[in-house]
């Protein structure tokens, strides 16, 4: 066992005594500084940090040093610079609201509920469902975000991977709403204009991510059931890849929910020409004749996400696609929502790499 873990260990013991298992008690123990209301997140300070530098604020990156444990003292998070954004759904809400209320050098410890931490679900393999979390974090560094402008293509695409890794993290936890926050962050990330204009190759893979973004951001509003920004995620994935079957077959399909018989017909014969074997394109095709035809339907076997996986987007979006090229999208605010209004997409000069 390393230095730092002993030390952590014994600073455990102190709070604990020699057994493990009794976080109950710390929720309950006087010394301790409520972060949020409800008393699931708590903070024992043990080092003050510099109080003239400030506390971190939203937006902000920071830099902590990490060491977390289960009630049993298992070992489940260390890190020694952990990196991360300010309310942008990076790590879990103990750490967001946790490292907000710490100042530069602090040293505290972080009690949590499961509420907090990795809530019903837990996170395979080795925190289980509704667990509790105690971690002592030291806040290393806070400083302003990077100036996306200044960045090369090159670490955009880096970043913007990442921010798209951690909303399938969330996807995959059924938390939609962050996943789409994650994905319109990658997504705004691709879209900034760099200083140094991207080579073809670099424009090539900057549609490339924006295609995995845009699908993957149709994916989390089919989930929030989001379904006009669904039809405005597809239209911009088509217009910097006319063939994408992912999104040939999402439109096609709501299209066709919405009674737009002729043009969901015109989308997904597209599809099955560029996959013919595909039998959810297949089924939709079916419903949409038999119910042109006005036979009873049969509901399809498949559902959207059985053909696509999430590879984010907001309601308005200012898509970059090139050096000369600019795509507005404008849709619908919300399904539900009886203000209405158009789709716009505005041609750009700028041709695929």
């Amino acid at each position: 066992m390393e230095e730092e873990e002993q030390q952590f260990y014994q600073g455990l013991e102190r709070l604990l005594g020699p057994k493990q298992g009794r976080f109950g008690q710390l929720f309950a123990a006087a010394g301790w500084a409520h972060v949020t209301e409800d008393r699931f997140l708590r903070k024992l300070v043990v080092r003050e940090g510099q109080g003239e530098a400030g506390r971190p604020q939203p937006g902000q990156e920071v830099t902590v040093k990490l060491l977390g444990v289960l009630e049993d003292g298992s070992l489940v998070e260390k890190d020694p610079m952990l990196t991360f954004t300010l309310e942008q759904g990076d790590v879990i809400q103990a750490l967001e609201l946790g490292v907000q209320s710490m100042q530069l050098g602090e040293v505290s410890f972080l009690l949590t509920s499961f509420q907090y931490a990795y809530g019903h679900l837990g996170r395979d393999p080795d925190i289980p469902s509704d667990a509790s979390l105690l971690y002592e974090v030291t806040l290393l560094q806070i400083r302003d975000s990077p100036d996306l402008g200044l960045l090369p293509p090159s670490t955009r695409i880096s970043l913007s991977k990442q921010k798209r890794e951690r909303g399938n993290f969330h996807f995959e936890r059924e938390e939609y709403q962050w996943a789409m926050q994650s994905y319109q962050l990658a997504l705004g990330i691709l879209d900034s204009p760099g200083a140094v204009p991207p080579s073809p190759e670099e424009e090539e893979e900057l549609q490339e991510h924006q295609v995995k973004c845009l699908n993957n951001c149709a994916a989390a509003q089919l989930k929030l059931q989001l379904f006009e920004e669904v039809l405005a995620s597809c239209s911009a994935v088509l217009h910097i890849d006319p063939d994408n079957v992912k999104a040939l077959y999402r439109k096609g399909k709501l299209l066709s929910e919405r009674g737009e018989d002729q043009e969901a017909m015109k989308i997904l014969k597209r599809a099955l020409q560029l996959e013919p074997t595909t039998k959810a394109i297949h089924a939709e095709l079916s419903k949409l004749a038999k119910r042109q035809k006005g036979q009873p339907e049969r509901p399809a076997p498949t559902d959207v996400d059985d053909l696509v996986q999430p590879a984010a987007c907001q309601s308005t979006w200012v898509h970059r696609l090139g050096p000369t090229g600019t795509l507005v999208l404008l849709w619908y605010q919300n399904s539900a929502s009886p203000l209405l209004s158009l789709v716009a997409v505005m041609p750009v000069s700028a041709s695929k790499a």
